[in-house]
This record gives structure tokens, C-alpha cells and sequence, in this order.
């Protein structure tokens, strides 16, 4: 008698326990739920923050089935609808007691009723995307050009403020496009201004004209192929992570925002109806200033609580809610600021390195010199409110880049520089597409994708049975064990199943059960030669092996170039149709084999 070593029905027994335990989740459905989010991009969603929550839910009376904390929002699981409205409001007046200065969003929102102890083993369902529940899809046109010529202007105060250091001062510098052109009085002054400025903006190239008349000679700066590029993808990305900060608002469990093309982001809002509150999203702009801290003695009292704000200051809270003095006059606004990014202090600790066009550097170098070992205040203003994200001494007179350091680790100085960067978009955007698909339509969609793989599966298995009798009753099985370990993949991948995806897996079940028909009409040759039933088997098994191999490895690599080079609906479909694959090589040999044996 032919029969599996036992360690490989072990492997095939643990493989079976996996695979149920990542598929259940995907039958449970959704419960009424309410998420709290940040409203505010200085707002945190903390343990504290769960835990006024909670608190505050047992005052009430209302009890939810489950409480979640990820890292940006908290979210709360009910029976029914009727104790997610009243929870919806207990929240609100508990995390917004001031409905005019909104910190949290508290939205209505659908989560997953996956027992806790599934949830404990991280086996979550897949999510619906967009064409399955229903949403929002937003196509947005980012204007890369501005952002090249917003840093090209940036750029000419720079240069002059450099050749002004350096002694070589040009007499005009002009911008038309994103050239740049500097004259100076004689060929000496532009050769040596061009030596120089190559080695300081090396992403620029310098070229002497020829000289005019008068003798002068003018300087062509302009930017390489590369640093344009580089410039429009900088720009790309600092609007995706701001679109991801706003859209955070709306409780949307995964939003998708990625970028399509050189100069096109997608957004899709799984869930969302309402189109003008996501326009309104969308379009929110957050602005950076700059200012000193009041440190008069009527300043500091009235920090302190025990005076009122002097005139000509202003009283913000700080992230710690502790209140800071500041004066009105604005020393910088995010307009200035050309960069931010993570850094290193003199004492190579964490830190925050911004960098200044030549108008906002002019005045930061003028206001530092003045105020050396005085406070100077960052705040943000959202919505109408402001907030000082952060108050450091000046050590010394700053220029076009300076450092904010402070008690702060690696990411809390990258999410500072991020809250610089993201006050408002790099790059003007406007919706050139936008589309609503309705939660009903949603349902027919996945009502239709279950039905097809329902019945592809249905028509398969009937036929193998009917053609191959028990050997067919072996490949349905294996077909079914094939498609529980594909879902179970996705799950634990948390892939988004969309209607490309479900078409990819009828597609898989199609495919699959190519190689069980290869097994059995050799099994069936192997017969016709007067081979014993076990033998045959064997033989079959084995001589098949090589053509499913390189059948299988043929639709991989095509499902692999499609992986890489396509985009949106395309990937999912392959994404499912790769997984698909290793798991019918698994099922149809592996698996089959054990059962057949």
C-alpha cells in the first residue's frame, strides 16, 4: 500500500488547522461601531484616550462588545444601532466638550464582529474594497509644474543671498520658468560665481552666455532632468501624506490614496457617502507660523495663570495643553518653509532640520539674532484654532536652516518634521474624476462575485465527479481545500477583495483543477497498461509532476509581470492570482495525493 511519510500529514494537518482559523473571520460579518479619530494632526489617539472612552461608555450605561485601540483611532463595537447613536453621543460630549474646537472626529462606522480570540491570533477578514461596499473614488490632478516653479522662485533668493556671502554679487537676477538667470559686470565675476555655486546646488547647472555689449555677462542656472524629477515626486508624496492626515477625519477604515501615473493621486473612501463632506475634507488647509514667545514679566504671569495677556500677545495651549504667551507679529509662515526633515543636534541627539527660502531666512536671521536665549513658538493652525506644537530656546542667530532640538526620540522628530511639511500641499490639486457607488450596489456586487465562485466551484466538482467518479471526488476535494487556503492567504494578508479579485479567484478554481485532470488520465493510462490500481496511482502522480510544474510556472510569471507593471484593479487581480497558484500546486499534488493514496 502506498502511504505519506507522517510527517507530511502532519504538515497537511497544520496547514488545514491555519487555513480554517484565517477563513473563518470572513464569516461573521459587520457589527454598528463608532470611531474616534484625530481631528487635529497635533492630536494623538492614546491609552488615555481609551480609557476616557471606556470610562465614560460605564457612566452611561452602554456597553460595548468590543473596545479597539490602533495607532490612529479607537473603535467600538455594538449589538445594535440604536446603542451606537446614543454611544456616538456619549463620545462626543466627553472627547469635544467644546463643540467649537473639535480635537477628535467621532464617526458612525461598520467593524467586524470576529470573536476576540480570533482577533487575539491576528486572523482578521480581508476588506471590501470600494466596488464591494460601496464608497467614494476621487482621480486628482496635482499640479507638479507649480511646484517646480514655487521652488524655483524659492530658489533665486537663495542664490543671491549665497553670492552675496561669498563677495559675488550679481547685479540682476531674473526667473522666467525654471530658469534662473544672474548678470554680473565682467567674465571673472560669472566664472568664479559659477565655480562656486556648483559645488554648494549641485541638483543645478551653471552656464556663462555669451557677453553682452556693455561687457557683462549673465549666468544661466537651471535645474537638471533629476532634481525636476525628484522635486515632482517630493511633492507627490508630501500630498499623498497630507491627503492621509485629512482624510483620517472620516473613520474610514483603509483608505486607499496612492499614486497613479507621474502626476495623478487616487482616493477611494470605502464606506463613505457623503461627497461634500469629503470635498470639505479634502480642501481643509492647515497653516504654519512662526512667532516669539512673550517673555516680558505680564507674559510670563499670564502664562503662569496669575495675569491677563499683555497687549500685542496672544494666549495658544501646547500639545501637553499647557498654556504659551506669544506675541502677534509672525516671524515666518509655512509659505517660507522649503523643507523639514529628521535631524541630529550638536549632541547627536534626535532633532528636527528645517530649511527657509531667502524671504523667511532673512527675517528669522534678523528676529534669532536679537533673541538669543529666548523662546520661539511653531504653531499650527487648523480650522480656525491654533496650537503650539513646539516652543525651543534659540542658541545661537539662525539663517536659511536651522535645527529644533529638544527631549524628543527618532519618531517623534520624524512626526515633527512631517507636521512642518504637511500643513498644506506642496503642489495646487483639483478632482478632475469623482464617483459615489451606493451601498446596494455594493451588495449585488458581492452577491454576484460569491455567486460566481459559488457555481464555478459547483459546476467543477459536479463534473470532475462525474467523469473521474471517486478520483474526481478526491480533486473537488482538494479544489475546496484550495480555495480555503487562498482565502485564508488574503486574509492574513489583509488584502482588499475587490470584484477583479473575486474574478481572479473563479479564474484560479478553473485553473487549478488542471492539474488533478493531468493526474488522473495518467493514472487512467498507467491502468489501460495493466498496472495495478497503487501503482498507477504512484505513476500518475509522479509522471505528471514535470507538466504541472511548468504549466503552473508559465501562468506565475505572467501573473507576476501583471504584479509589477500594472496598477489599481490589475494588481488585485494578480495579487490573487499568484497566491492562487502556490496554493493549487499545494492542493493539487500535495494534498491530492495524501487523499488519494
Amino acid at each position: 500500500m502506498n502511504r505519506y511519510p507522517l510527517w507530511k500529514y502532519l504538515i497537511i494537518a497544520a496547514v488545514l488547522v491555519w487555513a480554517t482559523l484565517y477563513t473563518l473571520p470572513n464569516f461573521f460579518g459587520e457589527a454598528p461601531a463608532v470611531q474616534v479619530s484625530s481631528a487635529k494632526t497635533v492630536v494623538k489617539i492614546t491609552p488615555e484616550t481609551e480609557k476616557t472612552v471606556a470610562e465614560a461608555l460605564k457612566a452611561a450605561n452602554v456597553q460595548p462588545e468590543l473596545l479597539l485601540r490602533d495607532a490612529n483611532s479607537i473603535r467600538a463595537r455594538f449589538a445594535d444601532v440604536d446603542a451606537q447613536a446614543k454611544a456616538s453621543d456619549i463620545i462626543k460630549k466627553t472627547l469635544n466638550p467644546d463643540s467649537s474646537d473639535e480635537s477628535y472626529t467621532v464617526s458612525l462606522n461598520l467593524t467586524p464582529r470576529t470573536p476576540k480570540w480570533l482577533m487575539d491570533i491576528h486572523a482578521l477578514p480581508m476588506y471590501l474594497g470600494l466596488d464591494l461596499r460601496g464608497g467614494i473614488h476621487l482621480m486628482m490632478q496635482v499640479d507638479v509644474k507649480a511646484a517646480v516653479a514655487q521652488k524655483a522662485d524659492a530658489r533665486v533668493g537663495e542664490l543671491r543671498r549665497f553670492l552675496r556671502e561669498k563677495d559675488l554679487r550679481p547685479s540682476s537676477a531674473t526667473l522666467k520658468g525654471t530658469d534662473m538667470t544672474l548678470e554680473f559686470a565682467d567674465s571673472a565675476r560669472a566664472n568664479a560665481a559659477a565655480a562656486a555655486l556648483k559645488l554648494q546646488f549641485q541638483e543645478q547647472t551653471f552656464t556663462p552666455q555669451p557677453a553682452a555689449a556693455d561687457g557683462s555677462v549673465a549666468l544661466l542656472a537651471s535645474y537638471t532632468p533629476e532634481a525636476i524629477l525628484k522635486i515632482q515626486e517630493n511633492a507627490l508624496k508630501q500630498n499623498i501624506n497630507t491627503l492621509h492626515n485629512r482624510v483620517n477625519e472620516l473613520g474610514v477604515a483603509e483608505p486607499v490614496i496612492q499614486q497613479q501615473g507621474l502626476d495623478r493621486i487616487v482616493v477611494q473612501l470605502a464606506g463613505v457617502q457623503d461627497m461634500a463632506r469629503v470635498q470639505q475634507i479634502i480642501g481643509r488647509i492647515a497653516t504654519l507660523q512662526t512667532r516669539m514667545v512673550d517673555e516680558s514679566i505680564e507674559g510670563r504671569a499670564a502664562e503662569f495663570g496669575t495675569g491677563s495677556v499683555p497687549l500685542g500677545s496672544e494666549r495658544y495651549l501646547d500639545t501637553d495643553k499647557r498654556p504659551v504667551i506669544v506675541q502677534r507679529d509672525v516671524v515666518f509662515t509655512r509659505d517660507n518653509l522649503t523643507d523639514a526633515g529628521g535631524d541630529q543636534d550638536n549632541n547627536g541627539q534626535p532633532a528636527v532640520g528645517v530649511s527657509l527660502d531667502s524671504a523667511g531666512a532673512a527675517a528669522f536671521r534678523q528676529v534669532t539674532g536679537e533673541n538669543i536665549g529666548k523662546r520661539m513658538a511653531i504653531l499650527l493652525f487648523e480650522k480656525g484654532k491654533g496650537e503650539v506644537i513646539t516652543a525651543p530656546v534659540i542658541q545661537a542667530r539662525l539663517g536659511d536652516r536651522f535645527v529644533i532640538s529638544g527631549r524628543m526620540s527618532t519618531q517623534e522628530a520624524a512626526d515633527t518634521a512631517l507636521l512642518l511639511r504637511a500643513g498644506s500641499l506642496a503642489a495646487p490639486m483639483e478632482i478632475i474624476e469623482e464617483r459615489t457607488i451606493g451601498p446596494s450596489l455594493g451588495a449585488q456586487n458581492v452577491k454576484a462575485g460569491f455567486d460566481s465562485v459559488l457555481w464555478g466551484f459547483v459546476a467543477v466538482a459536479v463534473f470532475m465527479c462525474i467523469y473521474y467518479a471517486v478520483f474526481g471526488m478526491f480533486s473537488a476535494v482538494a479544489l475546496a481545500f484550495n480555495l480555503l487556503m487562498l482565502v485564508a492567504a488574503l486574509s492574513m494578508m489583509q488584502a482588499t477583495l475587490t470584484l477583479p479579485g473575486m474574478a481572479a479567484m473563479a479564474l484560479v478554481l478553473g485553473m487549478a483543477i488542471d492539474a488533478n485532470v493531468l493526474v488522473n488520465e495518467r493514472i487512467r493510462e498507467e491502468l489501460r497498461e495493466g498496472a495495478s490500481p497503487q501503482k498507477a496511482i504512484t505513476a500518475g502522480y509522479e509522471n505528471a509532476w514535470a507538466t504541472i510544474f511548468d504549466s503552473n510556472v508559465t501562468s506565475f510569471i505572467a501573473g507576476a509581470a501583471l504584479l509589477a507593471f500594472g496598477t489599481g484593479p490589475v494588481r488585485g487581480f494578480a495579487v490573487v492570482h499568484c497566491l492562487g497558484i502556490l496554493t493549487s500546486i499545494f492542493s493539487s499534488v500535495f494534498f491530492s495525493t495524501a487523499i488519494g493514496l
